[in-house]
């Protein structure tokens, strides 16, 4: 079920989703990569991402 906004929500959000898909568009003609949040993570999409980072004794503790 989506939820119900009001008129000023729903054009911000909009706004919102319109600027977002602008910079990611541009990452992608630019043939660059751009961190976005799924499933509860940062992930990297787009070509050349860099490489994930090992966990050193310095990182605090992963839980």
């Amino acid at each position: 079920m989506t939820p119900q906004f009001d008129e000023d929500t729903r054009k911000a959000l909009e706004s919102l989703r319109n600027s977002v898909a602008k910079a990611l568009d541009r990452k992608r003609r630019l043939g660059q990569y751009a961190v976005v949040w799924k499933d509860g993570k940062s992930v990297y999409i787009g070509p050349n991402p860099p490489e994930p980072k090992k966990p050193t004794r310095s990182d605090p503790a992963r839980r």
